[in-house]
């Protein structure tokens, strides 16, 4: 007879570790199902006139950082300065897909910002954004020079992050 009345409270007990346990989840360490497989397929139209767009083939030859931005997304900008530096000052290949943006406004915000990438693509449906397994920007992703994707970070960086993280990864898997 106790053990009808207890069962509600050790089933609710198991629900709330449940909850809590998920809710302390951090999405950035979620792993990747793409973690060590070739960038999925895609092509996209240039975002700016004086550069090609973006398409898988331009992912082999180089290690390079694929960021997902957007001119509405506020830790987009928060990141910026620290592509500008990865592009810049520590010679890294970063490419850029423009993720559900209206391409005026993503012109407007890169000329105000700087333009730290060498090929920006326009995924205006966010198809290849599915693809790549986004759950938001910015995300950005390390892929090998064979075009394999190699390290994902969900979010935006911080100068932490880029120092403990991105950069020995690029430099890891520059060889």
């Amino acid at each position: 007879m106790r053990l009808r009345f207890l069962l509600p409270a050790l089933l609710f007990a198991a629900v709330a570790v449940a909850f809590a346990v998920g809710l302390g989840l951090d999405p950035r360490r979620v792993p990747s199902p793409l973690i060590d497989k070739p960038a999925p397929g895609f092509a996209l139209a240039p975002l700016l006139d004086d550069r090609p767009g973006l398409a898988t083939a331009d992912l082999r030859g180089q290690v390079a950082l694929v960021n997902v931005f957007a001119s509405w997304c506020i830790p987009c900008r928060a990141e910026h300065p620290l592509l500008m530096r990865l592009a810049e000052t520590e010679g890294v290949t970063v490419f850029g897909i423009n993720y559900k943006d209206k391409p005026e406004d993503a012109r407007a915000w890169l000329a105000e910002l700087g333009n730290p990438y060498r090929r920006i693509g326009i995924d205006r449906d966010g198809k290849a954004g599915i693809d790549w397994g986004v759950y938001g920007v910015p995300e950005s992703f390390v892929v090998d020079a064979q075009g394999r994707i190699r390290f994902k970070w969900v979010g935006p960086m911080a100068p932490h992050i880029l120092e403990e993280k991105i950069l020995p990864i690029l430099r890891e898997v520059a060889g």
